[in-house]
């Protein structure tokens, strides 16, 4: 089925067909039609199979009939990251460059002085993370009263993220006669509560399980003894695993600079993306990394979500995520349009329980993948540093009579010595004892010989040695000088 039977206008087929596209994936085939129809919509469907195009090209057919207005914008569409926000907003430009349409693109991380004067100006279409538009409407720059049109976008990263009580208050704020569309890969009971609470009458399309995987990616988990020798293995992986251009994932920022510091030290073209980078360095980052200048992006999950990067043939995940989620959308950078990818996941024995809920999840058990025809095995330094400590373990676990020098030392030589000394006559410390041993009993017997007398027997009682006093009379010890006269 070709775009132009799905309802869309010629001059919206024309850009499609521009940018390489003839067919509609599924999603977009049983989506694009039920959003012309104004119905509300929930759709849920793997990462990397055209969710974005299936509402911005509906989209920009129902905005190019209407007229804008200053503050307010006409639709919304709410991203959870400022990188999947600008990848909208650019399918924007190019799907409707036949159209008279005005897009504003509110994100952080950048000034807003533009952003207000293109509010200011009147907008068809706004897209916005909630934390920039909730910051835009309480300084009273934005009216969201003439919003016909909404979609939420990754609605299971939004609540990963904590933005779902914004989005509550933001859906408050909107006409109640509206479009509502939600969009994501995974539907969390959070979200499907979402849905019942602010969709009317819904149409859903599920084009694929939940939380299933793509199955053009070839997934694989290797099995590292310890995360030490992780970079080691992720190195032997570039090497040696025809890597065009990779994605490498992990969970803690500090270790996504640590990585891409320690990549670059070896040679390899590679770049890092996380949240800790300002929004300019971010983007020049992507945009190194889409143009091929780099092809290793080391990232946090702030890229796993969305992102739309053609050619991808590797992800790696060099920590297994900490949510099962994560993985579905992290494995969905590679595989696209129907493209064949690869995905890596490097298991610690830290990780095993975070790979079990990963398998639960996806309903398929990842096989390992092994390197050389045997489990992956530490190389290089981290193989160095273990030899001595094994090398000290043999030496233990083996027999004493093997053991040859040890047995020795001095210190086992002054034993055997300790336990032949009284068997010998002719040591002298022994023998002097000996001949003053009958001087020794003679106080002894003396003492023997006196009488024994208890303390108690020697001193006499109190009531013996002072008479009792008479009543009112002094009873204490008298002082000698008493007695003194003084003529």
């Amino acid at each position: 089925m070709p775009f132009a039977d799905l309802g869309l206008s010629p001059e919206l087929v024309q850009a499609v067909k521009a940018k390489g596209y003839d067919t509609p994936t599924p999603i977009q085939a049983q989506a694009i039609p039920s959003v012309l129809m104004m119905r509300d919509l929930i759709a849920i469907a793997q990462t990397g199979t055209g969710k974005t195009a299936s509402f911005v090209l509906p989209m920009i057919d129902i905005l190019s009939h209407g007229r804008r207005r200053a503050m307010m914008p006409r639709s919304l569409i709410l991203e959870p990251t400022r990188e999947l926000a600008a990848q909208v907003a650019e399918n924007f430009e190019a799907y409707g460059k036949n159209h008279d349409l005005k897009m504003a693109l509110l994100i952080g991380g950048v000034q807003m002085g533009d952003q207000v004067k293109a509010l200011n100006e009147g907008v068809d279409v706004l897209i916005a993370t909630p934390g920039r538009l909730m910051d835009l409407f309480e300084r009273g720059k934005i009216l969201l009263t003439g919003c016909d049109l909404l979609v939420i976008d990754e609605a299971d990263r939004m609540l990963d993220m904590g933005f779902i009580p914004d989005i509550e208050t933001i859906c408050s704020k909107l006409p109640t006669s509206r479009q509502t569309l939600l969009f994501s890969a995974t539907m969390p009971p959070p979200i499907k509560k979402l849905a019942d609470k602010f969709l009317t009458n819904p149409k859903s399309i599920e084009v694929a399980r939940p939380a299933s995987a793509n199955v053009n990616i070839a997934q694989h988990k290797v099995l590292v003894p310890s995360a030490r020798t992780k970079r080691d293995i992720l190195r032997t992986l570039l090497k040696t695993d025809n890597v065009s251009t990779a994605m490498i994932f992990a969970n803690r920022k500090t270790t996504v600079r640590e990585l891409n510091k320690s990549l670059q030290s070896y040679g390899f073209s590679s770049g890092e993306i996380h949240g800790d980078m300002d929004q300019s360095s971010r983007i020049a980052t992507l945009d190194q990394f889409k143009d091929g200048k780099i092809n290793i992006l080391c990232c946090s999950d702030v890229a796993a979500r969305g992102l739309d990067v053609k050619g991808v043939s590797h992800v790696f995940n060099f920590d297994t995520p900490w949510h099962p989620d994560d993985y579905v959308h992290r494995i969905g950078r590679t595989g696209r349009a129907g493209a064949t990818g690869r995905a890596f996941t490097l298991v610690a024995p830290e990780d095993l329980e975070a790979i079990e809920n990963v398998e639960k999840l996806t309903g398929m058990k990842i096989p390992v993948y092994t390197m050389g025809g045997a489990a992956a095995e530490p190389a290089g330094e981290a193989q160095a540093e273990r030899a001595p400590r094994e090398r000290k373990a043999r030496e233990e676990r083996a027999p004493r009579e093997e053991r040859g020098p040890r047995e020795d030392k001095p210190r086992r030589q002054s034993r055997a010595r300790s336990e032949e000394a009284p068997v010998r006559e002719e040591a002298p410390r022994e023998e002097a004892p000996r001949e003053q041993a009958p001087r020794e009993e003679t106080p002894r017997v003396e003492r023997a010989a006196r009488p024994e007398k208890s303390r108690r027997e020697e001193r006499p009682r109190r009531d013996e040695r002072e008479p009792a006093g008479e009543p009112g009379e002094w009873n204490g010890p008298i002082p000698g000088f008493l007695g003194i006269s003084a003529l």
